[in-house]
């Protein structure tokens, strides 16, 4: 069977895949996939216990992972992909443009807050450092009584 990279074949509106071939093209698992399923996000063809799936299917899965690449939620995903099956083209755009562009504002704000956490971590490793340098000294330099004592003997 040809892997499911190649569409040399000419035809590939009618090529199938197998669930094998499309695990190995997208480092997915199989339950990844039939969990896309029973969420009612792809419908593979089903022959016996066997699934097959479409270009459709595999463009559909595409888009999911590409979507869940993003942060984008299961739902969000379902509703753009709900308006991916209808044939105004402009309203997808317009939502998946509006969606994209509530994300960039999400990462933008989590960036901010990363920014700032990772200077705050930082400022608490120059005061465990200052400390850390504080207690060597503290333990390097000899109390007045047993300089005395040694003076002593």
């Amino acid at each position: 069977m040809a892997r499911a990279r190649n569409w040399s074949d000419g035809n590939h509106m009618n090529r199938t895949f197998t669930i094998r071939q499309l695990t190995k093209e997208f480092s997915v698992t199989a339950r990844t996939l039939r969990f896309y399923e029973d969420e009612g996000l792809i419908g593979p063809e089903r022959r016996g216990q066997t699934r097959i799936y479409s270009v459709k299917d595999r463009a559909r899965i595409i888009l999911i992972l590409r979507g869940r690449r993003l942060g984008f939620s299961l739902a969000e995903i379902r509703e753009y992909l709900d308006m991916y099956d209808q044939s105004d083209n402009a309203r997808q755009l317009t939502h998946a443009r509006k969606k994209c562009e509530e994300r960039i504002t999400a990462f933008e704000k989590q960036k901010l807050d990363i920014d700032i956490a990772i200077s705050e971590l930082k400022r608490s490793i120059v005061e465990i450092d200052q400390h850390l340098a504080d207690a060597a000294a503290d333990r390097e330099v000899p109390a007045e009584d047993d300089t005395a004592a040694a003076a002593a003997a």
